[in-house]
């Protein structure tokens, strides 16, 4: 990621991070600590390490706990922390329809409980991750003014965490802001390999075709995640304005069919995509509203999608040459751990 990815000092005070492990939120630790932040990273995930990296130099210092929301001892976690970014979540659409109670442990009960203890904790402002999903279908941009109408089970939890956290916000004794950022479609390096993008270029640098649900004309507002952790960082430094609700896009979408043309020409091959049904609560177009952002935290996505493309193919080349040759693509492209 950019050095330039943040504009200013870093968060004041320590910083916690639920979802360290994950895609955005190991960009975000990064981002965090090399502006000089200390960082409590907490996540689930068995590769999490359970260690500490003292402050430096040129980083903050990093303290990394696993643990599930639900069930751990939150109130130690939080002591002094400045904020909070709450990115732990369970992602995707498709699988929320058949496993739906670890949804709603992961998103809707782990939000309840950190937020909980955030207000008891006297955090000043928690960041929290939404998504676009919370709007369903819709032509045309979605503006956070609009009502929500998630088409799944995933956007409902989404939804339920989101205004979870809006309501402890809203409390008369609670000392805690709450942003929430509807995130569109994230890309870049360490991108889930079950997303388009992540597909699409690992099949094409393998040669081998690639499943398109649909016709490839669907629509997504692709923002690339070293902007989506400078949206996450401004919301925690700018000056007080309340709680609020804030799409992270670029305001501009491309087709799928648009994404594999690109794709061809920056890595020389054609995809060789093979199209069929679409899949139940995908939605046909997303679009971002990116006005309130720019106003309220002064946020304007920077990297056009020709110039995040890249970034994550020279990422997935690095990644599949490093793979033992028994790895298969899929485990060799999932998002490293980045430690110091």
């Amino acid at each position: 990621m950019s050095g330039d990815a943040h504009d200013g000092a870093g968060t004041a005070g320590k910083a916690v991070v639920t979802g360290a492990a994950g895609f955005i939120g190991s960009h975000l630790v990064e981002a965090l600590r090399r502006d000089g932040t200390n960082v409590v990273g907490i996540d689930r995930k068995p590769s999490w390490p359970t260690d500490e990296i003292p402050p430096s130099a040129e980083s903050g210092s990093l303290r990394s706990i696993r643990a599930d929301l639900v069930s751990a001892d939150l109130s130690a976690c939080l002591k002094n922390a400045a904020t909070v970014f709450h990115l732990a979540a369970l992602p995707g659409v498709r699988p929320s329809w058949t496993q739906f109670p670890e949804y709603l442990h992961c998103n809707v009960l782990a939000t309840q409980r950190l937020m909980d203890a955030c207000v008891r904790a006297g955090v000043p402002r928690v960041v929290m991750a939404s998504s676009s999903s919370v709007y369903g279908g819709a032509e045309g941009t979605m503006n956070e003014d609009d009502l929500p109408r998630p088409l799944s089970p995933y956007g409902v939890t989404k939804l339920a965490a989101e205004r979870l956290a809006l309501a402890f916000a809203a409390r008369r004794d609670a000392p805690t802001s709450v942003s929430a950022l509807r995130f569109f479609t994230v890309y870049g390096p360490g991108q889930r390999p079950d997303m388009f993008i992540g597909r699409v270029i690992r099949a094409t640098l393998e040669d081998k075709p690639i499943d398109v649900y649909g016709d490839g004309t669907q629509i997504r507002d692709f923002v690339h995640v070293s902007d989506v952790v400078r949206a996450l960082m401004l919301a925690a430094t700018t000056p007080e304005q309340g709680s609020s609700v804030l799409n992270i896009g670029t305001g501009q979408a491309v087709s799928m069919n648009e994404v594999l043309a690109l794709t061809g020409e920056l890595t020389g091959t054609t995809p060789d995509a093979r199209y069929g049904p679409a899949r139940i609560g995908d939605v046909r177009s997303t679009t971002a509203d990116v006005g309130r952002a720019r106003q309220h935290i002064g946020f304007t996505a920077r990297t056009d999608l020709r110039t995040g493309l890249a970034t994550q193919i020279e990422w997935a080349r690095q990644a599949l040459a490093q793979a033992p040759p028994h790895e298969t693509a899929s485990s060799s492209l999932m998002a490293p751990t980045r430690r110091s």
